[in-house]
This record gives C-alpha cells, structure tokens and sequence, in this order.
C-alpha cells in the first residue's frame, strides 16, 4: 500500500506544482557531471593506439563516480526510514516526484500545439526548440507538428514510465540510478568526436534501463490505441517499423505511439545542418496540431492503464 501511496502522491506533487523552478536538484547534478567530464574526458598523455579504450574505461569511471555515492545515500536513507510509517512514503514520493516529468511535457507540448493552432509558426518554432534538437528555424506547420509529437511519445516513455517502472522494481534507489543516467545519457551521449567513446557507457547504461521500460511503455500505448481504433495500426506498426529505427527504445515507443494515434512520423529532418532522412513510423495521416494534443491524450490513457495495473499488483501482493 505504501508504493501506492508513494506513486499517489509523486504524480500529485508533480501535476500540482510541476518541476521546481530553482534549485533542482538535476541542476546540481549536470554541475557536478561537467565538473567529472572535464576532468576525465582528455586524451592528452593517453597512448594513441588504446586512446579509445582507455577514454571509454575513464566514461565508465565517471559514471560510477556520478551515480554511486548518490544512489548509495538513496538506499541508505530509505532504509532508515524505512520502518516510519509516514516518513517512509513521503520520503518515496518527493524522490519520484522530483525523477518524473509529466506536467512539464504537457506543459512543452501545448506551448507548440497552441500557437500552432492559431498558425502563429515563429512562436511555435521557438517552443519546439525546447525539446528537440533537430534545426527549427524554417519548419513549417507539419515538420513542427512531427518534431513535437516524436517528442512527446519518446519522453512520456522517458520521462514518466521508465521512472515508475524502476521505482516499482527497486524503490528510491532504482529511480535514482535511472534519473541519474538517463540525464548523463542526455548530457555524454553524443556520437560526437568529443563524446563517443567518453559517453559509450553511460549510452549504454542508459539503453540496458529503458529496454524493458519502452517495450511497456509500447504495450500501453498499443492498448490504448483501441480509443481511436488504432490498436492494430499500433501493434503492426511496432512489429514492423521499431527495428528500423537507430534507437533499440525509442523505435518500439515512437512507431507504436504514431500508430495509436493514426499519423505517420520519421522521415527528414535537419540536425547541425544536416539532412538525415528517418525510416517511417507508424502509419495515417500527416501530423498536425492535433496529432500534439493526441500523443498527449495518449501518454494520459496509458498512464491511467498503468496505475490500474500497478494498483491491481499491489492487491494480488505482486508489488
């Protein structure tokens, strides 16, 4: 009953109040990651022939340095607390609420889709801007509306479900390790010259925590793709687009959520100048403004979907 609560409260706090605007404790967090990058991340007086082994076993040390005492202070204090029977769930709760980012993607989210509706495009490329990193400054209605709802599907799945699910399976300390290398992913993981082999480790970390996460989180919006009567596009579009995709998590999440909701994603995109061009996912029409509001809908039916199955564990004493 207590995760329950734990879980209850987390989304609560953060539907209510949303992230907090100073002080974030992420915020410290990236400090101290640069601080550890900087100091590591240098190949001068390496061997040129191990330089790449070497910079991905020196990735390897700041990871464990950035995560483990963090994570251990996380178990310790749980287990402190862990016979206070008030203190206890609070303690889960703030912990998760401050791992989880549901309020604040919506809130991005109808930051594009709003402007968008009014055909207000400039106001609409500087909100998306916020959340991808492709180029935005000459999307048109379409491309802004694509961009916003890959993101949405990816992040709900990253931002919402992969946080609930290491929480359920490892309480304060498995969310903790998550967050932590979810945001060193985001920080290190760059197939760049200054990051590829430096981030190798904390890519991967972070790829071995979401796998199981995005493939629930695909199942959920498969379900819940019954709606708008897309389960068998969503079910067909993950069984035949995810492994096309360069990411093994976000090919199931994207092309399973495009497809619930009836729309077809991927394609070009400019990244740095760039053209790239992305396999499809999902399959329907072109997205929209509404396909924004639709991949929002989508992430709060499936969270729906997974409080009812964590809370029908908890009574068969699963969890």
């Amino acid at each position: 009953m207590s995760l329950i609560i734990a879980i209850v409260l987390a989304l609560g706090l953060d539907y209510w109040l949303g992230e907090p605007k100073r002080l974030h404790p992420l915020v410290g967090f990236g400090s101290l990651a640069d601080g550890l990058e900087k100091w590591f991340n240098s190949v001068e007086g390496l061997p040129v022939k191990q330089r790449d082994t070497l910079l991905k076993c020196k990735g390897t040390l700041a990871l464990i340095l950035a995560i483990g005492p963090l994570s251990f202070a996380a178990y310790s204090l749980e287990h402190t607390l862990a016979s206070n029977e008030a203190l206890s769930p609070l303690f889960a709760a703030v912990v998760l609420y401050l791992a989880i980012g549901w309020r604040s993607l919506i809130q991005h989210a109808k930051a594009i889709s709003a402007p968008l509706y009014e055909g207000d495009l400039i106001t609409a490329r500087v909100a998306v801007s916020h959340i991808v990193s492709r180029d935005t400054q000459d999307l048109n209605e379409q491309e802004i509306a694509k961009a916003a709802t890959e993101s949405v599907l990816e992040n709900g799945a990253d931002a919402l479900f992969a946080a609930l699910f290491w929480f359920i399976v490892a309480g304060v300390p498995g969310v903790v390790i998550y967050r932590l290398s979810n945001t060193l992913d985001a920080m290190w993981g760059y197939k760049n010259p200054r990051f590829l082999h430096f981030g190798w480790a904390a890519a991967r970390f972070d790829d071995l925590l979401n796998f199981i996460p995005a493939r629930l989180t695909a199942l959920a919006y498969t379900l819940c793709g019954s709606i708008n009567g897309q389960t068998q596009n969503a079910w067909r579009s993950w069984r035949q687009q995810a492994g096309t995709w360069k990411s093994p998590n976000a090919g199931p999440v994207m092309a399973a959520g495009a497809g619930a909701i009836g729309v077809e994603l991927g394609g070009s995109a400019l990244y740095h100048g760039q053209n790239q061009h992305r396999p499809p996912l999902g399959s329907g029409s072109a997205p929209m403004a509404a396909s924004i509001d639709d991949a929002c809908n989508l992430v709060h039916y499936s969270l729906a979907l997974w409080l009812a199955v964590i809370c029908l564990l908890a009574v068969m004493g699963a969890v």
